[in-house]
């Protein structure tokens, strides 16, 4: 054995230690990643980053390149163009980086004729574990999913919540550190989803969570960023908790006017009628003083100024029906 002396031993100052861990990268990254199938264009120039601690909502219509995004991210579908970096290292070319993800699709892959603890036992020992790490494994995603009550009965038995979280279990089996879930509150009822949604904010402290859905109350009952996919193409990103300022102005006036009559100001960009109000944007860089400012100079009678808010299903909506008005003209 080679022995090394004190000058040999490699050392870290405090700072370089911080440094060191903070200059990491982030445990998920998709750079320009974009994807053709039978010619057609399914998901185009995504980027997207991600670290633990955080649980991220991938939500979407049906046909918008949720379950794509996610197969290419587990690696089980290459992309066409782009890459995936998993810890900053390209899936592509080290693909056994997949072992760091746990991974539940639309449907989960159980054994009807196993029972929960085999199939859990069959998992782990498929993740590479053995002996008695195969053991504290399964005991540990039964004690976290809550299955103890059913451990022994067969799958194909159990209620479509309980299979959902056997599909949860396979995926936590092996400790990942990034978890995919593919619609995993799809088909339950309301105590069920509830269930799940408890159970996958829990994982988000410890582990990176990615949450597809179709469902706003999935992303907003448990998760802390939502990505909004349409058509292929990312809309929206952002946190939860920033959700609210669109950008544009409500306001009330007492005159009656027309569109054009707004966008003569000098600070006006575009101006929409809004049951009693107009949603009116600014050009940059106009603030909302000048536009005040203008409408009382007018002497159109300013009753009412403020900035417009959002929720999630407002700006859902708006990003689904925005391209289904431009499909139609």
């Amino acid at each position: 054995m080679v022995q090394l002396s004190g000058a040999d031993v490699p050392t870290f100052s405090q700072q370089n230690y911080y440094g060191f861990f903070m200059s990491q990268p982030e445990l998920l990254q998709m750079h320009q990643v974009s994807r053709v199938l039978a010619g057609r264009t399914v998901v185009a120039d995504l980027n997207l980053n991600l670290d633990r601690g955080s649980v991220l909502g991938l939500l979407g219509v049906n046909g918008a390149g949720k379950s794509t995004t996610l197969r290419m991210i587990s690696g089980v579908l290459a992309p066409s163009a782009g890459r995936v970096l998993i810890a900053g290292i390209d899936l592509r070319e080290q693909p056994g980086l997949a072992r760091r993800l746990g991974y539940l699709p639309e449907q989960a892959p159980l054994y009807a004729e196993l029972r929960v603890c085999e199939y859990l036992d069959f998992c782990a020992r498929l993740r590479g574990a053995s002996g008695a790490k195969v053991t504290r494994a399964v005991t540990r995603v039964i004690e976290r999913c809550d299955l103890g009550s059913v451990r022994r009965r067969l799958l194909g038995n159990l209620s479509k919540g309980f299979q959902q979280r056997v599909g949860i279990a396979q995926a936590l089996v092996h400790e990942p550190d990034l978890i995919v879930l593919d619609e995993p509150a799809s088909g339950l009822d309301p105590l069920q989803a509830a269930q799940i949604r408890t159970l996958v904010r829990e994982l988000g402290r410890e582990h990176a969570v990615i949450l597809s859905t179709h469902l706003l109350s999935d992303v907003q009952g448990c998760c802390d960023r939502v990505v909004i996919l349409h058509q292929g193409r990312m809309r929206h990103d952002g946190a939860l908790q920033q959700l609210g300022e669109t950008g544009t102005l409500r306001v009330r006036v007492g005159a009656r006017l027309d569109a054009q009559q707004w966008q003569d100001l000098s600070c006006v960009d575009t101006a929409e009628a809004v049951d009693d109000s107009w949603r009116v944007r600014l050009r940059a860089p106009a603030t909302s003083a000048q536009l005040a400012e203008a409408i009382v100079a007018r002497g159109w009678g300013l009753q009412e100024l403020r900035t417009e808010s959002a929720n999630l299903e407002e700006i859902f909506l708006r990003i689904a029906s925005a391209d289904e008005t431009a499909a139609a003209a």
